[in-house]
């Protein structure tokens, strides 16, 4: 009783009419064969549950010809036994028309948003997380998109029918069972995509992507003293070695304050996967920079974070670490100003490998590099 009081409320405030007039929230649908249509749904629907907001055919419209028009006034139906009546769940009405369905429990709600089978949208309005996560799951295979609706949230919400480019929109069953053309999946369904196979030496020049195992090519200059254009991808430096030892692992739990009992404490070692004191995996990739950063002024501008970073095996203090730093991908970037500096962002492979060549630590940095075209 409630919910229909507060919709009756709203509704009685929509305005309808030709929607360039002042004052005008609903215009008419997209034509008379489609009001039509709708007409026919409502008086089928009717048969079986009642008209409780609205009427078919009084209602006033502004600034138009309500016969010459394609207008309808919002319709709401309540349907008292939405289990057995079920003409609400299988007769679509394509415009301003909704039923309410009581239900007892939310095992009731997540059975009557299941019983269309197939929708473009869901909306479920609650505050209680516990209950949002039960709700999506027991009913996102009957629908494209569900909003999860709350005071979080609310003001910021553009709503239960208005689909967002990044989002999936489209849905399973009777609502079609596919994707509309939105934002970057709509472009990328007309591109053409075709599976390459090859060498990882063959793939890394074809996409210009390193490829993990692919051809390293080492030169005379150290990578860092290149600009932009100059850099090729696969291009990689060895760096120096350096053996690991408990003052390192000291002085960076001293300077970082990680003092995790893994690093700092012998004793604790039973029953975990070490053997012995563990350097910490932030000290193997600071050591890294350490041993394949050339320090003096040149093209690289600036560290520009990490992408992806993993310890594969820890390090104990007497293993020697070196590094294979590659160029993996590089990225252009414009200018945003004359004055700005022409630049682009370079992305490292950096694989970290102890004495018996195997990987310690592997990741994905990225360097901000100077052009030597500045025009």
């Amino acid at each position: 009783e409630d919910v229909q009081i507060a919709l009756g409320k709203r509704l009685k405030g929509t305005t309808i009419g030709d929607p360039t007039v002042e004052g005008v929230r609903m215009g008419p649908l997209a034509g008379i064969s489609q009001r039509n249509e709708v007409r026919e749904k409502v008086q089928l629907l009717s048969k079986t549950q009642q008209i409780i907001i609205g009427d078919l055919e009084q209602f006033e419209v502004i600034g138009a010809d309500k016969e010459k028009g394609a207008f309808l006034a919002p319709l709401v139906f309540l349907n008292d036994d939405p289990f057995n009546k079920v003409d609400c769940h299988n007769v679509e009405a394509f415009g301003p028309v909704a039923t309410i369905m009581p239900y007892d429990n939310l095992d009731d709600a997540m059975e009557l948003a299941r019983m269309g089978r197939g929708s473009l949208v869901c909306s479920i309005v609650t505050q209680d997380d516990d209950i949002a996560r039960e709700f999506v799951l027991g009913t996102a295979a009957m629908h494209g998109r569900i909003l999860i609706l709350n005071s979080d949230c609310a003001k910021e919400s553009t709503g239960h029918g208005s689909p967002l480019p990044l989002l999936v929109h489209g849905g399973p069953g009777r609502a079609g069972g596919g994707e509309e053309m939105g934002g970057k999946r709509g472009v990328m369904h007309y591109l053409m995509r075709t599976a390459i196979q090859g060498s990882p030496t063959t793939l890394s020049k074809i996409t210009n992507v390193y490829q993990q195992g692919g051809a390293q090519m080492e030169t005379d200059v150290h990578p860092f003293r290149k600009h932009f254009e100059d850099l090729a991808i696969g291009e990689t430096l060895i760096t120096a070695k350096h053996t690991v030892t408990e003052t390192d692992i000291t002085n960076f739990a001293n300077v970082s304050g990680d003092n995790f009992y893994a690093h700092m404490d012998a004793t604790s070692l039973e029953g975990t996967i070490f053997e012995k004191r563990v350097a910490h995996g932030y000290f193997i990739l600071s050591k890294a920079a350490g041993l394949f950063v050339d320090a003096r002024k040149g093209p690289v501008l600036l560290n520009y974070g990490i992408d992806e970073a993993r310890f594969t095996k820890p390090v104990y203090p007497g293993m020697t670490i070196g590094v294979k730093l590659t160029v993996k991908e590089k990225v252009d970037q414009e200018k945003r100003s004359e004055e700005d500096i022409a630049k682009g962002i370079v992305k490292w492979l950096v694989d970290v490998y102890d004495e018996t060549g195997e990987t310690v630590a592997i990741a994905t940095i990225l360097t901000m590099v100077k052009k030597k075209e500045q025009s």
